[in-house]
């Protein structure tokens, strides 16, 4: 362990060695980092604050590293003494990437790796760190996002380890195919792209003259990377964040420069665009993202790719041959990422391999859910564009005791634009206070 201070806080890194396949507890292990953070002036009674959990949005990113008490850490902090958990291949926990991948061998035996870290294998880490350090006791469990869905799976596979669930637009739909989200995805991104064009209608020419231009140029990023019309339309990601249509349009604003050879994107455009992009901080984003979806339904089969093929508006070449504005897609991955990001261009066999996977076990219990004595709160936030909602009020149903906080104040990401006020609010439900 290894102690330091920031503004207002104690923390303290903590590493963790838990079995790769909790099925086999006697073969490798890796290791899992959490980072413990108390207030300053409670860091000599520690001992007697209650644990509180938190499990960050992806798949693929590790815990946010705070400066200080900022967001909703700050809130915390009054009551609960938190654990960061970097989830296991993310941040410092046994890193899974482009770099450390090929260490375990062919294409195959790398998704045979990541076939164990999905949400069922982290709550199994989750359940060993609580009992080290909690000696049993059970904790509270806040997660974003996917962190959501590792907390709704918790419910239902531990529920003993459990004091308070709250969960901020991480409430999954417990059946839906990874095809059924994606269809239920697309009509909100259309949502969002009409929303920001209206806000912003000079973009809907800045947005067609970029793909213009990179339809008919080979044109690279900072990093390596290569920017074709339909990468540049990932960058519809940012709509779904509370100042997500902000940034999207202070990128395009200024695209172009003057030079020797005519107009070109510039170099300070490319570099932001990089940052958007790039998969190199969270590869298992792109390796996992449809995987987080797969309950023995068969193989994903690059759902989003296959849903996007039926809906010619987002189609770049044929919006370019017509007038109508270009749509920018959303929260999906598609085989190219894998051929553009160079992060990600060596794990293209792992990526089809996993894509392919059968043998994806059920990631939900509705029969125990249904059954769930675990207080559990939810801010599901109004045409999310990355959760759908439908399916995170159904899932609300269906889990015994479970209340929401259903708001259009915030957007996904509201449990960092709120923070403060998003967790005392689900604290509040979960204890029947409101």
């Amino acid at each position: 362990m290894s102690t330091f201070r920031q503004p207002g806080l104690v923390l303290t890194d903590r590493r963790f060695s838990v079995p790769l396949d909790h099925g086999a507890p006697d073969g490798e292990r890796i290791e899992i980092h959490g980072r413990e953070v108390v207030a300053s002036d409670r860091a000599a009674d520690r001992a007697g604050l209650p644990w509180l959990l938190y499990l960050e949005g992806g798949p693929g990113f590790g815990a946010r590293r705070f400066i200080g008490p900022q967001a909703w850490l700050g809130q915390a902090v009054r009551e609960f003494r938190v654990l960061l958990l970097d989830q296991r291949g993310t941040g410092a926990s046994t890193p899974a990437n482009r770099q450390t991948l090929p260490l375990r061998g062919t294409p195959r035996e790398q998704a045979d790796y990541l076939a164990h870290f999905r949400a069922d294998s982290i709550v199994k880490d989750c359940e060993l760190i609580r009992r080290e350090l909690t000696g049993g006791a059970p904790w509270t469990v806040l997660g974003q996002s996917f962190g959501g869905f590792c907390a709704t799976h918790y419910l239902g596979a531990a529920p003993e380890g459990l004091e308070t669930v709250l969960i901020t637009g991480g409430l999954p739909s417990l059946t839906a195919t990874a095809d059924e989200v994606y269809r239920a995805a697309f009509p909100r991104v259309r949502r969002k792209n009409e929303a920001h064009y209206a806000r912003y209608p000079d973009d809907v020419e800045r947005a067609r003259r970029i793909a213009a231009h990179l339809a008919a140029h080979e044109v690279v990023l900072p990093g390596g990377g290569a920017l074709t019309p339909e990468a540049f339309q990932s960058l519809g990601i940012l709509l779904g964040g509370g100042d997500g249509t902000h940034q999207l349009h202070l990128l395009l604003e200024d695209a172009f420069v003057p030079t020797t050879a005519g107009p070109a994107l510039s170099d300070a455009f490319l570099e932001g665009v990089q940052a958007h992009l790039s998969f190199a901080g969270h590869p298992l984003y792109a390796l996992l993202h449809e995987a987080i979806y797969a309950q023995g339904q068969g193989p994903t089969d690059w759902a989003a790719e296959r849903v996007r093929a039926g809906l010619p508006e987002f189609d770049a070449a044929r919006t370019l041959a017509g007038d109508a504005p270009l749509l920018f897609t959303g929260e999906t991955i598609h085989p190219w990422h894998f051929a553009t990001d160079p992060a990600l261009r060596p794990l293209r066999e792992t990526a089809e391999l996993l894509a392919a996977r059968t043998d994806w076990a059920p990631l939900y219990d509705p029969a125990r859910l249904a059954a769930n004595e675990v207080p559990v709160a939810a801010a599901v936030y109004h045409d999310d564009m990355y959760v759908d909602t439908a399916h995170a009020l159904s899932t609300a149903r269906a889990v015994r005791g479970l209340r929401t906080w259903v708001t259009d104040e915030f957007e996904h990401d509201g449990v960092r634009a709120g923070g403060p006020r998003v967790l005392d609010r689900l604290l509040a439900l979960a204890r029947g206070e409101l």
